[in-house]
């Protein structure tokens, strides 16, 4: 028996409703403007506070404002209603492999988080609880997910990768298409009960499948007792990794005196005649009042793999023990690979922020062998791309 399974009840876009997660932003003014430009983006329903006519009310008070926008949006026959069904979904752009995925629900109760609990999903990466307790008191409330949880098939990934391909091949025009920011091309095509769906939810579910994105999603659905979560999952053919720096909007001493407390822990300072860039694997580049230092932070050698990952290191060394710093503290932004550091330089000289932080993205051996341990990584370590889209499938969870 697969752990997958099809979508009792469906919503499936007919275009407009298309948006980003709504935890891709480095800025809630963004969500705003999108909400501003189409107020039948899915992120209106998902971050309802941020909405033009909500803005001054809580997330919690502005929830019967979800209610009624996802309702509006269902009334006014943005999305077709579909009873069991899996969703075919490919990713396109110019020069880019095409990227694979099964929008699907996958049984709750095979969640793993470490090596003595049984299940065949396994979630890797830390979280705010916060957000966890946002994401639950949304589902109660529009009854309905809208984003999904991106699993990576470890199993059987080639399988479905190819038949995936296969499928959305001889599948026609989709049902509807969307572009995101970055031009790529997202198109769905729904699956009725039947052979091919049998066959896909077979593969999809065939062996262990790894949180990608969306672990406070996942983690929601346990705390609110969901039997199921909706999910896209996808194949290792289909992503890759990319950067996810960190950026301070406000330092807690100079710049000066955090240098010199890096220097206290052991870490190894080298004053840059160049502008910051993405480093490589084991030191990660600082960029503050015009200048810029490539740092080398001091690991720990009793330390697990995930201990000594720059990431974690990052938030233990500089953060925490420099800057006394929580990872959760609001001054702290976590930037995706969408915004390169050219971007992440310009928020520092317009003074929007007084230092970032560069770091090499996690390598797949290093996400494959943290998940084999069954350790968790550090929060927001893993920007996969591309992103499933949210809004182009709302599961109905009533």
């Amino acid at each position: 028996m697969t752990v997958v399974h099809p979508i009792k009840l469906a919503w499936i876009t007919n275009g407009g409703t298309g948006a980003q997660n709504y935890d891709e932003f480095a800025d809630d003014a963004e969500i705003t403007d999108i909400i501003t430009a189409n107020p039948h983006s899915a992120l209106a329903v998902e971050m309802p506070h941020l909405a033009p006519e909500s803005l001054g009310k809580s997330f919690l008070e502005s929830l019967p404002d979800a209610v009624v926008r996802l309702q509006r949006d269902q009334a006014e026959e943005k999305y077709r209603r579909a009873e069991h069904v899996v969703v075919l979904y490919r990713i396109t752009a110019p020069g880019e492999a095409p990227a694979y995925g099964l929008w699907s629900m996958v049984e709750t109760d095979q969640i793993s988080t470490n090596a003595d609990e049984p299940g065949l999903v396994i979630r890797n990466e830390d979280v705010f609880i916060s957000k966890v307790r946002e994401r639950v008191a949304l589902a109660e409330a529009v009854g309905a997910l809208l984003s999904p949880v991106l699993l990576l098939q470890t199993g059987r990934g080639e399988e479905l990768h190819a038949a995936l391909a296969e499928a959305t091949d001889a599948a026609g025009e989709p049902a509807s298409t969307d572009v995101d920011p970055a031009g790529r091309t997202h198109a769905i095509w729904p699956v009725g009960p039947g052979e091919l769906q049998d066959r896909l939810l077979a593969l999809a579910g065939g062996g262990e499948l790894v949180v990608a994105d969306g672990n406070h999603r996942s983690l929601a659905a346990q705390t609110g007792g969901l039997p199921r979560f909706l999910a896209v999952v996808t194949t290792p053919a289909s992503v890759f990794i990319q950067p996810y720096n960190r950026l301070v909007s406000e330092l807690p001493t100079s710049l000066d005196e955090l240098l010199e407390r890096l220097r206290a822990t052991g870490a190894t300072l080298t004053e840059l005649p160049r502008d910051a860039r993405l480093p490589g694997k084991g030191t990660i580049e600082l960029y503050g009042s015009g200048r810029s230092f490539a740092v080398g932070l001091p690991s720990d050698p009793s330390g697990t793999s995930v201990e000594n990952l720059d990431h974690a290191l990052v938030e233990r060394v500089l953060l925490r023990d420099s800057l006394g710093l929580d990872a959760g503290d609001k001054r702290i932004s976590y930037i995706g690979g969408d915004y390169p550091v050219e971007w992440l330089r310009g928020e520092v000289d317009a003074g929007r922020a007084e230092l970032a932080i560069l770091i090499a993205p996690v390598t797949v051996d290093d996400f494959v062998e943290v998940n084999l341990e069954r350790l968790k990584l550090p929060r927001k370590s893993t920007w996969f791309t591309p992103k499933a889209r949210g809004g182009l499938v709302v599961a109905d969870i009533r």
